[in-house]
């Protein structure tokens, strides 16, 4: 077999044994499946372009999620933008008066957390990661992990507190 076969053999073993966790961990944190799908092609496209560096990496899965996470956040900053470019030039629609602040899905009360604190807590509870594997995933210190933890926790659990006491 030739040097660049192994290359293709050994990236598509790596692809197929992660895309769907990288995935995963993706729509957790930025919380739109097609926006996550579309970030982890790309960081994998880029990985396979740099795949001769990055396969001797001590864990190029972590790599590869980090990369996804912060073009999804690119694209969501670019999103935001643009809508706010938009809303600018377009007159004010009025919203809804009965909008439903109850949601029972996961994904809906991650969306509550600010964007730091719901990525924490996406691999924290979801991807049952470690602090020290969210803190290479996301590139910030432990302790900044476990802060954002603390905080993500503290508002979901007031978010449930009051979600029972409208039950009662």
């Amino acid at each position: 077999m030739r040097r660049g076969d192994e290359r293709e053999a050994e990236f598509e073993t790596f692809f197929v044994e992660q895309y769907d966790a990288v995935a995963q961990s993706v729509r957790f944190v930025c919380g739109d499946a097609e926006r996550a799908n579309d970030a982890t092609q790309e960081a994998f496209i880029r990985a396979y372009a740099r795949w001769n560096r990055i396969r001797r990496y001590d864990n190029a899965g972590a790599w590869v999620r980090r990369i996804a996470i912060n073009i999804s956040r690119d694209a969501h900053r670019a999103d935001t933008r643009r809508s706010r470019r938009e809303e600018r030039a377009a007159p004010p629609i009025p919203s809804s008066p009965h909008q439903v602040d109850d949601h029972s899905s996961v994904l809906d009360l991650l969306e509550k957390l600010p964007e730091r604190q719901r990525a924490v807590a996406a691999l924290y509870y979801l991807d049952d990661m470690a602090v020290a594997e969210i803190s290479t995933v996301l590139d910030i210190a432990e302790g900044t992990v476990r802060f954002h933890l603390s905080e993500a926790h503290a508002r979901l659990r007031e978010h449930l507190d009051r979600r029972q006491q409208r039950a009662r």
